[in-house]
C-alpha cells in the first residue's frame, strides 16, 4: 500500500517510534557451522550439502570452532559480556528451505550479551544498546520461478537450494531503541553500517549486503505520545542495503500512523521491502517465542569458553572503525563537518582505499564526494556499487598530477570508466584525451590564434593580459580541450611580450 502522507513531523506529533534491529552476519568460515561442507558463494545448487546439513536421521553435528571464535570476537567488539557457559537450542518451525524443520540456534543462553555501540548521526553520537549476539545456522534458499516479483505469489513453481543451509550466522539483536524521533531512519542505517564495518574490520565476514552475507530484520512500532506500553511491531525481513534499511523505517512509520489514525490495528507480522516502490508488503503472522517451542539441542554439548582464551582474543582485536575514523580524521586534517559529509555519502572506506592506492586525502575526497557522488545519486546507486574503484580513482589523479590530464579531461575519462570502458589510462588512450604536450604543436596553435585575433593580440602586447583569455579559448578549441590552459596562457603571453 502507498501512504497518503510523507510528513514524518506530522506522525511524530502524535506518536513515538520504537525500533528494534536484528542483524544477521554470515561468517566467513571455510566450512558450515555443524558439518564440513564448504561455504563457497555462488556454487551450483545443492552441491555443498551432506546428511548433517540436510537433517538426515542419525547424522550428528559438530560445532565449528572458528565460528565460535568469530562470535566471541564480534561480542567483544560490541562491548558484550561473554558467557562463561552457554548452549544451543532447537528453534522449531516448518519452512520448505529448512530441511531439518528446526534451526539450531541459541535462545535464552546466548554466547554474547549486554553490549552497546555508539553511532554517529549528523554529528551526534547515539548509543545503541545490544541485547545479545548469538550463534545459529542459516537456512537454504527458495527460488520462486515464473512470477514477476521473484516471490511466491504469482510463481508457477519453486526450487530449493540447500547450499546455504548450515552456514554459520551470528545474529545481533538490539534492545528497544526509544526516543529516536525523526532520526529513527538515519539511526537504523547508521547502526547497520557500523555493524558491517566492525565485522569487516574483525575479518570474520565480507559483510556484502548484495550477496546476503549481512542482512537486517527491521522492527518498527508506534505508540501514542505519553503511553508507557509499546505498540505492536512489524518485522521487515532480510533488508539487504543501507538505503533500504532507512527507507523501511520511514515507510513503516508513515504506514502504521495512517492505519492507527484510521482506527485500524497493526498486526504483528513479517513484511518484505519492495526496492522498486519503496514500500513494505505484508507477509505472515509473526510467531512468538513460545510458538517456536525452543528446547536445548540434545546433540551438542554446552560451550564454556575459557577466560584465558577470551582475554587472548580481546587483546588481539584489530583497530576498530570508530578508533580508525578518529585517527584518519587527524591524519587527513579534516574537520568533523568534513567527516560527516564523508560518512553521509558512505565514502569512508572508499576514500581510505584510494589514499592507500596512492592518492592524497584531498584528491580522494574530491572525486568521491564530487563527480562520483553526483553520478551515484543520478543513477540511484550506492558509491560502492559503481564501476569506478579506489584504484581507478588513484590512477586518474596520478594522470592529472603527472600533467597527462587536466581536471576537465579527467572528468571525461571518469565517465568512460563508469561506462565500463576500462581503466583511466585505457579510456584516455582509446578516446585520445591525453593533454597535448608537443611544444611544436602548441606553438603552432598559439600562432594561429594570434594571427586570427590581431586586435586581441594588440591588447595583450599593450599590457592588458586579461585579454589573453580569448586567445586561450581559441587554442583550447583547436586542441579539442587537450591542452593545459595554464601552459597555453603562459606561452601566449611569452610570445606576445617577446615581440
Amino acid at each position: 500500500m502507498s501512504v497518503a502522507t510523507t510528513d514524518l513531523a506530522d506522525v511524530l506529533s502524535r506518536y513515538e517510534v520504537v525500533l528494534g534491529l536484528e542483524v544477521h552476519v554470515e561468517l566467513g568460515t571455510r566450512t558450515k557451522m555443524f558439518c564440513s561442507c564448504p561455504t563457497t558463494f555462488g556454487a551450483e545448487p545443492n552441491t555443498q550439502i551432506c546428511p548433517v546439513c540436510l537433517g538426515m536421521p542419525g547424522a550428528l553435528p559438530v560445532v565449528n570452532a572458528v565460528g565460535v571464535e568469530s562470535a566471541i570476537k564480534i561480542g567483544l567488539a560490541l562491548g558484550c559480556d561473554i558467557a562463561q557457559w552457554c548452549r544451543f537450542a532447537r528453534k522449531n518451525y516448518f519452512y520448505p528451505d529448512m530441511p531439518k524443520n528446526f534451526q539450531t540456534s541459541q535462545y535464552d543462553e546466548p554466547i554474547c550479551f549486554d553490549g552497546a555501540i555508539d553511532v554517529d548521526v549528523d554529528g551526534k553520537p547515539v548509543t545503541v544498546a545490544i541485547e545479545r549476539a548469538h550463534m545459529e545456522e542459516d537456512t537454504g534458499k527458495s527460488l520462486h520461478v515464473g512470477g514477476a516479483t521473484g516471490r511466491i505469489h504469482g510463481a508457477t513453481h519453486s526450487l530449493l537450494d540447500f547450499n546455504r543451509a548450515g552456514i554459520p550466522l551470528v545474529e545481533i539483536v538490539t534492545k528497544p531503541i526509544v526516543g529516536a524521533g525523526a532520526d529513527a531512519p538515519a539511526i537504523a542505517r547508521a547502526y547497520v553500517a557500523a555493524i558491517r564495518d566492525i565485522v569487516r574490520a574483525l575479518g570474520v565476514s565480507d559483510a556484502r549486503m548484495d550477496q546476503g552475507s549481512i542482512r537486517a530484520d527491521v522492527n518498527v512500532s508506534l505508540m501514542p505520545i505519553g503511553a508507557t506500553e509499546f505498540g505492536t511491531r512489524t518485522e521487515t525481513k532480510n533488508v539487504n542495503s543501507l538505503r533500504s534499511v532507512e527507507r523501511t523505517v520511514r515507510f513503516e512509520m508513515l504506514r502504521q500512523a495512517e492505519v492507527l489514525d484510521g482506527g485500524g490495528v497493526i498486526h504483528q507480522e513479517t513484511r518484505h521491502f519492495n526496492e522498486a516502490t519503496g514500500e513494505t508488503m505484508g507477509g505472515r503472522v509473526k510467531e512468538t517465542a513460545t510458538d517456536y517451542r525452543y528446547f536445548p539441542e540434545p546433540d551438542l554439548v554446552p560451550l564454556a569458553p575459557e577466560r584465558e582464551w577470551v582475554e587472548k582474543l580481546r587483546a588481539e582485536l584489530p583497530e576498530l572503525p570508530a578508533a580508525k575514523r578518529a585517527r584518519l580524521r587527524s591524519e587527513w586534517g579534516l574537520s568533523e563537518l568534513d567527516m560527516q559529509a564523508i560518512d553521509n555519502a558512505g565514502a569512508f572506506d572508499l576514500i581510505e582505499a584510494t589514499v592507500s592506492a596512492g592518492a592524497s586525502p584531498e584528491s580522494a575526497r574530491k572525486w568521491w564526494l564530487g563527480e562520483l557522488s553526483r553520478y551515484a545519486n543520478e543513477h540511484d546507486a550506492e558509491l560502492a556499487e559503481l564501476t569506478a574503484t579506489p584504484a581507478h580513482v588513484a590512477e586518474l589523479q596520478s594522470l592529472v598530477d603527472g600533467g597527462r590530464l587536466t581536471d576537465k579531461l579527467a572528468r571525461t575519462v571518469l565517465s568512460g570508466v563508469l561506462a565500463g570502458e576500462g581503466t583511466p589510462a585505457e579510456v584516455m588512450a582509446a578516446r585520445n584525451l591525453e593533454v597535448v604536450n608537443d611544444t611544436g604543436a602548441l606553438t603552432a596553435a598559439v600562432d594561429e590564434a594570434i594571427a586570427a585575433n590581431p586586435d586581441v593580440a594588440a591588447k595583450v602586447r599593450d599590457g592588458k593580459v586579461a585579454a589573453a583569455g580569448v586567445l586561450v579559448g581559441a587554442v583550447m578549441k583547436a586542441t579539442r580541450g587537450q591542452a593545459d590552459a595554464k601552459s597555453v596562457r603562459e606561452l601566449i603571453i611569452a610570445r606576445l611580450t617577446a615581440e
